[in-house]
């Protein structure tokens, strides 16, 4: 994720980075460009506006067009601020959990007090890549499985574990269930957000609304901008486009596009998190 100062307006304004829309439209926009200097060529030159166009079915379509790629960003974004918020709560937790478990004096001075800190601070960046389609690469995390769900069942077995030698009561194991729980929900939120994009039907319908609007666009304003409607054209491809490609990169929070969440600095701070309150507290 970009972090950036939004006060900054001028140098927002002329700076280009690498997820910039501009850079991944260029070309596109100079074939739109082209072809709409042929069309208005033709009808000027060659047709010399014979044809009266009219822009009034082309303002219609505009604000139809307008409503439907409102919704369909403010659906990617309300994704990626759930995802953000799923987040949060791994970070809230993992620091409650942490806290709770350093509290409990026979928890600290059990000798598998230590594997369970280290479980932990494990936890994050492995759901960061299982997110990712990708395995992290560790001796004592089998690949062919499941990975977030493995380091959940080692931390409920040091827990089970803490129980059987009389250093955690039913009470405590209660008192620790809630962020214990959370672990398991933060992942299934995480994974439906993943595995459940904006419905094929609905993208490619409104990908061929913008594609036949653009198309037709030039013959509907040659009579009112003549040449002009080149720079018309490629604008308005620009915006429209340009908002359906920022709606494909944020709906999935979980990838490493640069708008995307930036996963590794949050399994970070957990760790720092979790290693300064066992560090802090000893």
């Amino acid at each position: 994720m970009i972090n950036y100062n939004p006060k900054e307006w001028f140098g927002l304004i002329f700076k280009f980075h690498k997820s910039d829309t501009f850079r991944k439209l260029f070309w596109v926009i100079i074939c739109i460009a082209i072809y709409s200097y042929l069309m208005a060529y033709f009808e000027i030159e060659v047709l010399q506006l014979r044809f009266k166009s009219t822009a009034a079915l082309h303002t219609i379509l505009g604000f139809v067009l307008s409503i439907l790629l409102v919704f369909r960003t403010n659906t990617a974004y309300d994704r990626w601020w759930e995802g953000r918020r799923l987040w949060g709560r791994l970070v809230n937790d993992s620091r409650s959990l942490a806290l709770k478990l350093n509290s409990i004096s026979s928890v600290k001075s059990h000798p598998v007090f230590p594997q369970l800190i280290n479980y932990l601070v494990q936890y994050p960046p492995v759901l960061s890549l299982h997110l990712r389609n990708k395995k992290i690469e560790d001796s004592q995390i089998p690949r062919d499985c499941h990975q977030p769900n493995f380091i959940e069942g080692r931390i409920l077995f040091c827990l089970n574990q803490l129980r059987e030698d009389g250093c955690l009561n039913d009470t405590l194991l209660l008192w620790l269930n809630e962020e214990i729980r959370a672990y398991s929900e933060v992942c299934g939120a995480c994974e439906r957000i993943k595995n459940t994009p904006i419905p094929y039907s609905y993208s490619l319908f409104l990908k061929k609304f913008i594609f036949v609007y653009i198309m037709t666009m030039p013959y509907g304003f040659i009579g009112e901008f003549r040449y002009g409607v080149t720079i018309a054209v490629s604008f308005v491809f620009y915006v429209l486009a340009s908002l359906e490609l920022i709606a494909e990169e944020i709906e999935n929070p979980f990838g490493e596009d640069a708008n995307d969440l930036s996963l590794d600095e949050i399994a970070k701070s957990i760790e720092c998190n979790i290693k300064e309150i066992v560090k802090s507290q000893n």
